[in-house]
């Protein structure tokens, strides 16, 4: 008898921690544009890829704002700064799906695979991206990178044309992402490479279960993975686009967690005793980009107009409730490298009116302005925001017909070039000035897309190029001062605000933490 109540006891506690084990489900804000991550540059995509189901060499340490170990255990960079050699770490398990069963733990190939995917031209897997490589073309890894060496089956060796400051950071990014050689050779082998994109395969702390576009995406756990096993049983991305619904069904406990909600709901969830708010200053930029390659934003002074007709301090107030900061350049003023001397615009209509009539458009002019119809933490009430740039826009003779595009939608055909004004936002990854300057306003960024500007300038690109090449924080300072000032002399950007990141989560949630960078961690995360 006695032990038999032993093996009751046992058998019920048990099933006590398998009870309090539960899946953790997040009401996200739109649809990932895909999942391999490689060819795309937007954070909902990272989300749903990179920061789930895969890993890279180095991570970015949030706290301590370090480049830390993670699939490299350790690296060298040679005296002359042009070679970065990584040790990899043993044991590495690719995941085990219905589509791939790895034969071979993670080893040097993966990595040579990964890059020359993205870099080399003869590859076969180079011309299988329809959208191309944004972030690896606008970084200008292809004239970085001379090659990637396979030292020996755990060390692999990066050769660059010339020192970069910013190598190492920019190996954090989602795009660097370490994939499956054997998976890649397999797929190329069936000419099925379209499949990455539908069937993705990592090393991350969650397996890639399945997704229905626009409802869910469904995620197991790893169970071989290297690091801490997530504590939870399993990982939903429930697609719900509208900020007002996804509060609802986070009340409901529909949902565990929610991003992207609009500030008036975030100051309702700090009074609920239900629910947790978690924040922090985001390093990220809210704006309207001008396509400088298209009239009438080809001129200077019109750009510059639009600049003088906003009432940003209405914007603020009305679009983002007092949970964000007005930008003025094209990242917070917290960052290193901030040129603090530039003014901010200030709206001033008599001044616009005369910047429209020296342009020739003294009798006004139209124009379009693309804006994504669900709201996110860059953009809480996207047709609230339009409408009052449109109202503005009115008042110096410029007449605006807002078009709201679905954001896959809207982040393709932008890359393109086919917009004439686009509500957008960017998320650096690591602190650096570097993170939004190439990506945004160097002259490979056109090609890639991510340069929304479309602005191409010899002197602009000059300052960002040396400022990679020289660890000098203060010779890339002054670069990057001399960079800001021209942006914002020329107009590029309709800067709006630096936001506050939240996730708002049930009160039974623990573990979670808001990235400045609006990536999510969720391995750490508990559902109690």
């Amino acid at each position: 008898m006695r032990t038999s109540r032993i093996l009751l006891a046992t058998a019920m506690l048990a099933l006590s921690g398998i009870a309090a084990a539960k899946p953790l489900v997040v009401c996200t804000d739109a649809s990932p544009e895909g999942f391999d991550v490689v060819q795309y540059n937007s954070l909902v995509t990272t989300n749903a890829s990179a920061d789930v189901l895969m890993n890279r060499l180095v991570e970015f340490d949030e706290a301590s704002r370090k480049v830390v170990p993670s699939l490299a255990t350790s690296w060298k960079i040679s005296p002359d700064g042009q070679s970065y050699e990584f040790s990899l770490r043993r044991g590495v398990a690719f995941h085990t799906t219905p589509w791939f069963k790895p034969s071979r733990p993670l080893n040097a190939d993966d990595v040579v695979q990964t890059f020359n995917r993205m870099l080399d031209q003869s590859n076969p897997w180079y011309k299988s991206s329809p959208t191309g490589y944004p972030h690896a073309r606008s970084l200008g890894l292809d004239t970085l990178v001379k090659r990637v060496v396979k030292v020996d089956a755990q060390t692999v060796r990066f050769e660059l044309t010339k020192p970069d400051a910013t190598f190492l950071s920019a190996l954090t990014m989602g795009f660097a992402s370490i994939y499956s050689a054997e998976y890649l050779d397999k797929l190329a082998a069936a000419g099925r490479q379209g499949e990455l994109n539908q069937k993705p395969v990592g090393t991350g702390p969650f397996v890639f279960a399945s997704y229905i576009k626009d409802s869910t995406v469904r995620y197991q756990v790893n169970p071989a993975y290297f690091a801490a096993k997530p504590k939870v049983t399993g990982l939903v991305l429930a697609i719900t686009t509208d900020a007002a619904t996804r509060y609802q069904r986070l009340q409901a406990g529909e949902c565990q967690l929610a991003v992207g909600l609009k500030p008036q709901d975030v100051a309702s969830a700090k009074s609920n005793p239900a629910l947790r708010v978690v924040e922090t200053p985001a390093f990220m930029t809210a704006f309207v980009a001008f396509n400088s390659h298209k009239k009438p934003f080809d001129d200077v002074r019109v750009r510059q107009a639009v600049n003088l007709a906003f009432d940003r301090t209405s914007y603020l107030s009305a679009v983002f409730a007092g949970s964000a900061t007005p930008a003025t350049l094209v990242y917070p003023a917290t960052t290193w490298g901030y040129a603090r001397d530039v003014a901010p615009w200030k709206q001033d209509l008599g001044a616009a009116r005369r910047l429209m009539a020296e342009a020739g458009y003294a009798g006004g002019v139209d124009t379009t302005v693309w804006v994504r119809p669900s709201g996110s933490v860059l953009n809480p009430n996207p047709r609230l925001g339009a409408e009052m740039l449109q109202s503005d826009l009115a008042k110096i003779g410029i007449r605006a017909k807002i078009s709201v595009i679905e954001w896959g939608e809207l982040i393709k055909r932008g890359k393109a070039g086919e917009h004439d004004m686009l509500f957008m936002g960017w998320s650096g990854d690591n602190g650096d000035p570097d993170n939004f300057l190439t990506p945004q306003f160097s002259c490979p960024a056109v090609e890639s897309g991510t340069n929304f500007a479309r602005f191409c300038d010899p002197r602009l690109d000059g300052w960002i190029k040396a400022a990679r090449v020289t660890g000098d924080i203060k010779a890339r300072t002054r670069l990057y001062q001399n960079a800001q000032k021209l942006i914002h002399d020329q107009a590029l950007w309709l800067p709006l605000a630096h936001p506050t990141a939240y996730g708002v989560t049930r009160a039974t949630v623990s573990g979670f933490r808001v990235s400045p960078f609006g990536r999510l961690h969720l391995e750490g995360v508990a559902v109690n």
